[in-house]
């Protein structure tokens, strides 16, 4: 080996070695910058109670159920939407050109930003269809931004399905549809958890299409009450209170529990893919 190659092999590796040593560097940074930050700032009050204007204390126990509403409404429609759609696509769809129009559209649909989701969503779901500013309007257009997400996933699980598993549940009398929910569905269910937790984590994480659709409102609701009214979510809050009223250290300390679930939400999506992999090679 010359010299030459030498040192570029050695200068490459050196420039990777960098890049990765620099993005851990930011990732651990920002971790532990928002933890000093924040963690001083969180208090069972905080967590328990809602913010009183009155007495002069924050509270973000609204901003949590909140956050869960707008999860459990937009997986709730988004779910059956993109597997449905995964299934007939990689299932029934025969016309080839129709499949690949639906797929680039899909894809079109994962790139535009968020902001835009949200003045659509606005003009449709609050105006047009009187839903007003409400969690159910948010959730609605959070379904928009997750749909994509889903049905790649889906797809992409399915298709890793063998084609022997259903022409063995041909050859045995079942149908199309048992066929795929007895046995193509079971073996690509760690595909659509995935998706399902990855869509979890952009659900948490979105302020901007929320923003215009969902509202501010820290109002204590149940859950069908809470979808028929304007709530704000854990990002939201976390706007409201550094720009509106500039109350950073609630700010942080909101950060570091959406911190936390992002966390969590990684580790369930390691832990899964993990899970199933593990059964299938059992198998």
């Amino acid at each position: 080996m010359s010299n030459r190659r030498k040192l570029y092999r050695c200068t490459v590796r050196a420039l990777m070695y960098s890049a990765a040593a620099l993005t851990v560097g930011f990732m651990v940074f920002m971790i532990v910058y928002i933890f000093i930050k924040g963690i001083p700032h969180i208090s069972w009050e905080l967590l328990t109670t809602k913010p009183s204007y009155i007495k002069g204390t924050v509270g973000i126990l609204p901003d949590i159920l909140n956050t869960l509403y707008v999860i459990v409404a937009t997986l709730a429609i988004v779910l059956p939407l993109g597997v449905g759609a995964a299934i007939y696509l990689t299932e029934y769809a025969k016309n080839k050109k129709l499949v690949s129009v639906i797929e680039y559209a899909s894809e079109t649909l994962s790139g535009i930003p968020s902001i835009i989701y949200g003045l659509v969503g606005m003009l449709v779901f609050c105006e047009s269809m009187n839903f007003g500013t409400t969690l159910l309007a948010g959730s609605l257009t959070l379904v928009i931004m997750n749909l994509p997400t889903i049905m790649r996933t889906t797809q992409e699980s399915l298709k890793t399905v063998p084609q022997s598993y259903r022409e063995g549940a041909f050859g045995l009398g079942a149908g199309k549809w048992r066929t795929i929910r007895t046995v193509v569905l079971p073996s690509s269910i760690d595909g659509i958890l995935s998706g399902c937790i990855l869509s979890v984590g952009r659900i948490i994480g979105e302020s901007a299409a929320l923003l215009y659709t969902a509202g501010f409102a820290h109002a204590l609701n149940g859950f069908f009450e809470g979808l028929e009214s304007s709530g704000a979510t854990l990002t939201v809050a976390l706007y409201f209170y550094a720009k509106e009223e500039g109350k950073f250290d609630v700010a942080f300390a909101i950060a570091v529990i959406l911190l936390v679930f992002t966390l969590i939400v990684n580790a369930l999506t390691a832990l899964v893919t993990k899970a199933f992999k593990g059964g299938k090679g059992e198998n």
